[in-house]
């Protein structure tokens, strides 16, 4: 581009600069618009139009593979199903999403001159993250909304590490602060990209690193969480009998093994709320099992599994578009825009009627004709495992409710309050053995969960057990709010403002740029003094200004934006295998008509539904009013 008007950002014009004519325009138009901070107060659909544009700005700029792609072609007919290590999506490579693949990036590593300690995590931790008082968000997000992030990310990311520890030592002067004094924690492995041929790429979005991570989890969104992510781990929940997958007949939660670890597909970190939602989806997957067996008789086990897994998948993908996510971004213009996604423009009515037709944008992207991955092979990436860090969602305590109590006008009253540490890995699964499914999803429903803000991460992670891959406690315990901070660094994120540019985002010039609130600006003066390039990512994400109705910052959601529909529109069984004849007729009809986490707990729990949860959505304070969508077009609203 040979030109740049005078209002756009300095720091910013060498990026426009090589943009194509078309797309300098459009930046110039967002760019307008973030100046004034306007684009969430616009009209519902003009405020799409800029996500759209965002979007397909990010889809060109913001999507960098790593590593070698070394997998074969093979016959997509042939594995009509979802593998058990991801294989087999990609339509011409076999291995491209699968377990063991890289994680690839949205901007380049970082090229600022900090070391790995600059400044001291346990500094920044203590200082700028640790719990003073716990901050709620009020009733826009409860505990089971907190517990569907952890749902989500052991379905999709999870670094491999090295056998090589590293110890972190709090300085003297703020070890007193520090529950743990020091830690140990393996590295992040990298490994060697062996980058030396290009996937047909666009210009320099394949990054010529010499190394990367690996992703020990498959990042398509195949209900890996419940299902395994290898042979071994789905052989390890089947029954081998009608399709399904194993669970407690006596009270419908998780089976456990002789050592008291939970048999799903994901046991790693797991806290009780965690195996609550991976029962709750078993129980799912073994009713789709028996609709199947009705209608489909001649089904074998291994078709049954097989079509159930495709079938709960994609009705989890559904429920985190339409209903998490505008939960968690909860304006008019997101409640459409996630459903345009989904349904397109012409809104759910029209799509059910005629099927998908007119592209992506009338239509939405689940069931586009073939995958789209924008000419970068899919994989999720550094940055959005960084903006997912979510922890400060997290309360002290779990408050247990009385389910017995006969009033269906108030609130259960509280009967109990039990420490969050009794509640994860296995105390935590004895401890949900005895409260109960019931009582404990009702508990949940009714507590908000934290906000994302600074000094609200929880105490009681930064002395904390981790679990290895198997679910078994490591020996060493972890400051998590400081581990977090050295996480980013270690792999190369970049940090607060060298992000927002990399995003096309104006980046601050001073700490009032971030916040207005005066006890902040001094604490991140007294840890990174006037450097604002130092400025951390997870501090800058939790201090920023947030636009009303989100529960994160703009920034990160800018990385939501991108991901969220890669991950639907890369993945051929969101696109060209989304129909009757890979789904079945009757298990396409299931996902069609599951709108929301309440009709999924209604199906198995319509007595909880029907006497506690007065709130639209699952994912939301159980006792809060429904919320009004009279701003939203009325073909994209969801169903009352």
């Amino acid at each position: 581009m040979g030109f740049s008007l005078n209002f756009v950002h300095p720091q910013l014009k060498p990026i426009v600069a090589k943009m194509s004519f078309f797309d300098a325009f459009l930046f110039y138009i967002i760019h307008w618009m973030d100046k004034y901070e306007v684009w969430h107060r616009l009209p519902v659909l003009l405020g799409v139009a800029y996500l759209g544009i965002r979007r397909h700005l990010h889809q060109r700029y913001n999507l960098l593979h790593v590593g070698d792609i070394k997998g074969r072609k093979y016959d997509t007919d042939e594995y009509c199903y979802r593998t058990a290590d991801g294989k087999c999506n990609h339509p011409s490579d076999d291995r491209i999403g699968s377990q063991g693949t890289f994680f690839s990036r949205n901007m380049p590593p970082s090229n600022l001159p900090y070391e790995l300690l600059e400044p001291h995590p346990s500094v920044v931790a203590a200082k700028l993250l640790a719990r003073k008082e716990f901050i709620d968000n009020g009733k826009q997000f409860n505990l089971i909304a907190c517990s569907w992030i952890q749902f989500m990310i052991h379905d999709w990311i999870d670094h491999m590490e090295d056998t090589q520890q590293v110890e972190i030592r709090a300085p003297d002067n703020i070890a007193d602060a520090c529950p743990l004094k020091s830690f140990k924690f393996l590295k992040t492995k990298q490994v060697p990209t062996n980058t030396t041929a290009g996937w047909p790429s666009k210009g320099n979005n394949f990054l010529m690193n010499n190394t990367g991570s690996l992703n020990t989890r498959t990042p398509w969104w195949d209900g890996s969480v419940i299902y395994g992510n290898n042979k071994e781990g789905m052989e390890r929940i089947r029954s081998f009998k009608d399709g399904k997958l194993r669970i407690s007949d006596k009270d419908g939660l998780l089976e456990h093994d002789e050592k008291g670890i939970p048999i799903s597909g994901d046991v790693r970190n797991c806290w009780a709320g965690f195996s609550l939602l991976q029962a709750l989806f078993v129980k799912e997957h073994n009713t789709v099992c028996d609709m199947l067996m009705v209608h489909y008789p001649e089904f074998d086990d291994e078709k049954l599994y097989q079509h159930a897994r495709l079938v709960t998948s994609a009705v989890i993908a559904k429920i985190h578009t339409i209903d998490w996510t505008v939960e968690l971004l909860k304006t008019d213009t997101l409640v459409a825009g996630m459903r345009i996604n989904w349904y397109g423009f012409l809104g759910k009515r029209i799509k059910d009627m005629f099927g998908h037709f007119c592209g992506p944008i009338f239509s939405g992207l689940v069931g586009l004709k073939a995958p789209r991955d924008h000419g970068i092979p899919y994989s999720l990436t550094e940055e959005f495992v960084s903006v997912y860090r979510m922890h400060s969602l997290l309360p002290d305590k779990l408050q247990l409710r009385d389910t017995n109590s006969s009033s269906m006008d108030e609130c259960p009253p509280i009967t109990q309050e039990m420490a969050m540490r009794e509640m994860i890995g296995k105390e935590g699964e004895k401890r949900l053995s005895e409260i109960g499914m019931e009582k404990m999803m009702v508990s949940m429903g009714h507590q908000a969960s934290g906000a994302l803000t600074l000094w609200n991460y929880p105490s009681w992670m930064r002395n904390l057990v981790a679990h290895d891959i198997d679910g078994e406690d490591r020996p060493d315990p972890v400051d998590m709010a400081a581990l977090e901070i050295y996480r980013d660094r270690e792999r190369g994120v970049a940090r607060y403002n060298e992000f927002r540019r990399n995003l096309l985002m104006i980046p601050i010039s001073k700490w009032e740029d971030l916040t207005d609130d005066v006890e902040v600006i001094e604490a991140l003066h007294d840890v990174y003094e006037d450097d604002i390039e130092k400025l951390d990512l997870l501090v800058g994400l939790h201090a920023e200004k947030k636009i009303k109705g989100f529960a994160i910052s703009e920034t990160a959601f800018f990385i939501f934006l991108l991901i969220a529909s890669r991950r639907l529109e890369a993945d051929r069984f969101f696109t060209t295998n989304f129909n009757s004849r890979t789904y079945t007729e009757k298990g396409l009809e299931w996902v069609n008509k599951t709108e929301s986490l309440r009709d999924v707990i209604g199906r198995h729990y319509p007595e909880m539904t029907r006497k506690w949860m007065k709130s639209s959505s699952a994912f939301s304070v159980w006792d809060s009013s429904p919320t009004p969508t009279n701003c939203i077009p009325l073909y994209l609203r969801p169903a009352p």
